[in-house]
């Protein structure tokens, strides 16, 4: 978790802000889960930490199953989650704004608007995100 301790901006896929507010402790395997929720901690105590949005491997993708040499082996799913997220948030990919910031967007403009199953109903974690919070 080097990226953590560094003072450079998180690099962050726009889609993992939605998985941040569903996230309770389940993934692919413990060491995923263990790194996610250090990540998710780490930042939620540091909200002013700044978050750069990428189209590439992440922090979250760095322990995942589906990760292929820093290439997601879901890359155009994954992309068209990102590309939403963008959109309905007014970002754009290499943006750096404050994490808390982010997340706000995010359950703002997508998840309070009830925009979320559109964007990734099709993800295989969706009866996750899909409980009422």
């Amino acid at each position: 978790m080097d990226h953590i301790k560094s003072s450079a901006p998180v690099a962050l896929r726009p889609h993992h802000g939605m998985c941040f507010h569903y996230y309770e402790g389940k993934g692919y395997d413990a060491e995923f889960t263990d790194q996610l929720g250090m990540l998710i901690e780490e930042l939620s105590r540091t909200p002013a930490r700044t978050v750069r949005l990428t189209a590439s491997s992440d922090a979250v993708c760095e322990n995942c199953p589906n990760n292929r040499s820093g290439v997601c082996a879901d890359l155009l799913k994954v992309a068209r989650y990102d590309k939403a997220v963008l959109d309905a948030c007014g970002l754009h990919f290499g943006d750096t704004v404050p994490y808390g910031v982010f997340l706000s967007l995010v359950k703002e403009r997508i998840l309070d608007a009830g925009l979320r199953r559109g964007i990734c109903g099709d993800c295989c974690w969706d009866h996750l995100c899909g409980r009422s919070r």
